[in-house]
């Protein structure tokens, strides 16, 4: 699991185009939006379709996309679960 949590890192980072940060930087357990990394509505479009580009994932619902992408560490569950690619 902490490989795909370090692949799903280095995704969020090049999607978002956050270069300035690296995979270490992030934590597993801190929130994507708000107090953690701070992303947005728009960053979690980009975080969607990332989902459905690398790992044939689509997330359409809504409360099940906020608990999916609540930090590193659910969505690396979720992949592992749900992935088709």
């Amino acid at each position: 699991m902490e490989q795909l949590e370090q692949e799903l890192k280095a995704r969020i980072i090049e999607a978002l185009n956050l270069e300035e940060m690296t995979v270490e930087q992030i934590d597993s357990d801190a929130p994507l939006f708000g107090e953690g990394l701070g992303l947005d509505s728009i960053d979690s479009l980009e975080l969607i379709m990332m989902l459905d580009k690398y790992y044939g994932i689509k997330l359409t619902d809504k409360t099940i996309a906020k608990q999916v992408l609540a930090n590193v560490r659910t969505l690396a569950e979720y992949v592992n679960e749900h992935r088709t690619k």
